[in-house]
């Protein structure tokens, strides 16, 4: 089992399909490393070799942001908008949409379960 930036990659899948289970490699980004090694795209990635796989961490550690770089990367860029108080970082501080959508129906998984809001009781008017 190849394993790539602390991931086990799976066997039976093809070599260009398997690093995109390395966060922050997609589909491009897996095309280019391959022909930078010099692997064909099709190969299995139980089949490739030690050596081939060591040249596909070279070029991944050398070139790209990829694991936990890259998550704590995203994490900074997050923290410093809140920090800033700019308005994607209020949106991010209080768990709402940040990317202009509408919440007053949707936007279940920034909101989480709905709650429900009983109604108001009114006060009794002493005589």
């Amino acid at each position: 089992m190849a394993r790539i930036a602390g991931v086990d990659l799976p066997k039976n899948k093809r070599s260009v399909i398997g690093l995109t289970y390395i966060f922050g490699v997609g589909r491009k980004t897996a095309k280019d490393v391959l022909a930078k090694a010099g692997i064909s795209e099709d190969k299995k990635v139980g089949a490739l070799t030690d050596e081939e796989v060591n040249k596909i961490r070279t070029i991944l550690q050398t070139d790209y942001k990829t694991e936990g770089s890259l998550r704590a990367e995203n994490q900074m860029n997050i923290k410093r908008l809140m920090d800033i108080g700019s308005y994607r970082g209020l949106r991010h501080r209080k768990g709402l949409p940040v990317r202009g959508q509408r919440t007053r129906t949707n936007s279940r998984t920034r909101k989480g379960k709905r709650k429900t809001v009983a109604g108001k009781k009114k006060a009794i008017a002493k005589k």
